[in-house]
């Protein structure tokens, strides 16, 4: 196992199981390395991603291909989890992932651009693993530091 993946830091969910944090450590260690089969530590056979992308499969298979997608847009990403909240079957997760635009994403062709992510995602446990994810990425945000999204008139840079 990678020894570079994101880590939930000491101060963060001290009543998260120790099988649950390394859930969400294998799941965002998936993202931000070459090793995506972390994520079958992670997720349930029959996980739900929500909301999917068009054409994603189901379960932790349907997530890899996103991953690595992301992974070859952005070859050195790095992703940071910032904050854990937890409830008894709960966590919602605050990540920053960060990386250098270097190969095509969506159709969108290699920037050089230095960008960050924000990611927030809601995740339901059935024992260990994660059953269901909720998540919401800026990809506005991404999108315009990568150059392809028109700057809105009268908008912050």
């Amino acid at each position: 196992m990678p020894t570079d993946i994101a880590r939930i830091p000491p101060t963060e969910a001290p009543d998260l199981s120790p099988g649950r944090r390394l859930a969400l450590e294998h799941l965002y260690g998936g993202f931000g390395t070459d090793d995506v089969d972390l994520v079958d530590l992670a997720l349930t056979a029959d996980w739900q991603d929500i909301p999917s992308m068009p054409g994603q499969a189901a379960g932790p298979a349907g997530i890899k291909p996103i991953f690595r997608l992301f992974r070859q847009a952005f070859p050195d990403l790095t992703v940071e989890i910032v904050e854990v909240l937890t409830g008894p079957d709960r966590a919602a997760v605050r990540l920053m992932a960060t990386g250098t635009h270097l190969g095509p994403l969506f159709g969108v062709p290699a920037s050089g651009r230095r960008v960050s992510l924000a990611i927030h995602e809601f995740h339901r446990f059935e024992g260990e693993r994660i059953a269901v994810t909720h998540h919401m990425e800026d990809l506005f945000g991404l999108f315009r530091q990568i150059g392809a999204w028109p700057a809105m008139e009268g908008a912050a840079a």
